[in-house]
């Protein structure tokens, strides 16, 4: 895969950069940013993936997250890609809004019109994205971990929960945690599923979590939310996804902190710990 890069700059001794490639899953440009620890200087390292929420590009965590510190501590690959296709021709909110279409993809595969015709976020995480990472960049593949926030989240469970061969650490930062049972999940997936909602059920964290069988390779999942997140109770439901592991015995730890909201500061706050979390995991 032939990657653009669109620009490179030193980081804590490593090195962030943002990229550019050729999407044939989602029939656009797509692109992505890197961070490489110094570590890599001396083989290859551990890689940690983090999947944005709602309005966010591939430079929102890379630029308001803090993570490179740690990462370069922890000698930790960084790679947090688009949360959507874009580009002429791909269509966008109806209306208008946020929450669907440009930068709501919601790491699904679209079957419905218009949508279907470069809305394939899942397939991008899965077949595009990795070989973009693995063939251009000193991560070990073997020892990959996925993170990310609210939408992204949702995207975390849902893929990750399938690919335990892949993916061997789990986090999240306030996850949608049920799109069956959550406004934004409900537009989202009405429009690019369609109406029929048992085809919904692949891209529900719940639902997947009841589905898949515990085990050796399940590793614990770490799920940390804010008290004061304006969309705890309407939109985001982690009881739901805990009541959902306690049912098929997955591990999972749900922290809870009062005062937090939905933002950056949140996630700035914690990643140190998301980042041990896969540290520890990714080594063993």
């Amino acid at each position: 895969m032939t990657l653009e890069t669109l620009s490179e700059t030193s980081c804590f001794g490593g090195k962030i950069g943002f990229y550019r490639h050729v999407s044939h899953a989602n029939n656009c440009d797509m692109q992505f940013s890197v961070f490489v620890p110094p570590q890599a200087v001396d083989g290859k390292v551990p890689v940690v993936t983090f999947l944005s929420g709602l309005t966010c590009t591939e430079e929102n965590f890379m630029i308001k997250s803090g993570a490179q510190r740690y990462a370069a501590e922890l000698g930790i690959m960084l790679v947090s890609p688009d949360t959507s296709p874009r580009g002429e021709g791909v269509p966008d909110d109806p209306d208008g809004d946020y929450d669907f279409g440009l930068a709501a993809g919601f790491y699904l595969n679209a079957t419905e019109e218009p949508w279907s015709r470069h809305y394939h976020m899942y397939d991008y995480v899965m077949k595009e994205l990795q070989p973009a990472v693995f063939d251009n960049f000193p991560g070990d593949a073997g020892r990959h971990g996925l993170t990310g926030h609210s939408m992204g989240g949702h995207g975390v469970l849902t893929i990750g929960l399938k690919h335990p061969d892949v993916f061997k650490s789990l986090s999240a930062f306030a996850p949608i945690c049920t799109t069956l049972h959550s406004p934004w999940g409900q537009k989202a997936l009405g429009y690019y599923l369609g109406s029929d909602t048992a085809t919904w059920h692949e891209y529900d964290s719940c639902e997947v979590a009841r589905r898949v069988n515990d085990g050796p390779s399940r590793n614990n999942i770490l799920i940390d939310q804010g008290s004061a997140d304006a969309y705890l109770d309407e939109q985001l439901r982690p009881v739901l996804f805990e009541a959902a592991c306690a049912e098929s015995g997955l591990p999972l730890e749900l922290r809870m902190h009062d005062g937090y909201d939905h933002g950056y500061y949140f996630i700035s706050t914690f990643i140190a710990d998301h980042l041990r979390h896969h540290a520890e995991l990714l080594s063993a």
